[in-house]
């Protein structure tokens, strides 16, 4: 039976350690966090109480999984575990990390022998536990002797290897950007909607878009689920943070001179929406008022 060591028990981490035991795969795992290692022990998942004490059984080759934040996490997880690792040993970053990070830590891995394999992860919670979408790049004869557990773990036609090293990355930078673009739309197109003064419902019409139209798909389930929930959006705040990949992706469109401008607007709303008093928007309202004496409404 394979043994997987998996770093990181949060919302993606648990859920996919889950659906790797239901699959078969022996799972030993590991969280800073004694609150997610309770969760995680509850569920039936071995659960070893530090880094190191993880490492210490060793049985042949070890695949190591690691499921965390992209960025200084993954480098110290690569620092303290590193040298407890064999010739032969793979390690997958199933993080969202950026793809020159992931070219960087390959190589790294590389002195020691050890395969590094980059995999973009998308489907969210429900798609770590039930069926994961997974883009996976590095060395080609590593990811064959680890694509039993892609075939497991993911939907039917659910996972591809995309090339070297930093490919999976990259493949999951552009999903992302995409991804952007078309919750954008969707927002706009519904803002749209709102407007209208034809009081419409916005849930029904949410749910007539997913049924045989050309913008069918999740996103617009999942806008008809939201809207059902809470028609006005009354109980949230309008702000969305952007988690780097669209970042990413557009400044390497820049430097490749890709035109991607879908993805760059969807970003800058990203932004914009971080400040509540829109203070660019004011600069516009002053201006108006300056040069054609539009009116502009006063805070109370």
């Amino acid at each position: 039976m394979m043994q997987i060591l998996l770093l990181g028990l949060g919302k993606m981490g648990l859920p996919l350690a889950l659906n790797m035991r239901d699959q078969g795969f022996s799972v030993r795992a590991y969280d800073p966090s004694a609150n997610q290692r309770q969760h995680a022990s509850v569920e039936n998942i071995s659960v070893a109480e530090s880094l190191q004490s993880l490492f210490e059984e060793k049985g042949g080759k070890r695949i190591i999984w690691m499921m965390v934040p992209a960025g200084p996490a993954v480098d110290q997880i690569l620092e303290e575990v590193l040298p407890q690792l064999d010739k032969g040993d793979i390690l997958i970053d199933g993080g969202n990390s950026f793809y020159r990070d992931s070219q960087r830590r390959a190589a790294l891995c590389a002195e020691k022998e050890v395969d590094y394999l980059d995999c973009g992860s998308s489907g969210g919670t429900s798609g770590a536990r039930n069926g994961l979408c997974a883009m996976i790049g590095g060395n080609p004869k590593a990811f064959a002797e680890v694509e039993p557990i892609f075939q497991k773990i993911t939907l039917p036609g659910g996972y591809l290897y995309c090339g070297p090293s930093g490919s999976g990355h990259f493949t999951k930078m552009v999903h992302n950007g995409i991804e952007y673009g078309m919750m954008q739309s969707i927002a706009e197109g519904f803002t749209h909607l709102r407007a209208s003064g034809m009081d419409l419902d916005l849930p029904a019409i949410a749910q007539l878009y997913n049924t045989g139209s050309v913008v069918r798909g999740w996103l617009m389930e999942l806008t008809q689920k939201a809207l059902a929930e809470d028609p006005g959006l009354e109980s949230i705040r309008g702000v969305a943070h952007a988690s780097g990949e669209a970042e990413w992706m557009v400044l390497d469109a820049m430097e490749r001179k890709v035109s991607v401008p879908s993805v760059a607007l969807s970003l800058m709303m990203r932004f914009q929406s971080q400040d509540p008093d829109n203070y660019p928007a004011k600069v516009v309202a002053a201006l108006r008022n300056q040069f054609g004496g539009h009116a502009v409404e006063k805070k109370s």
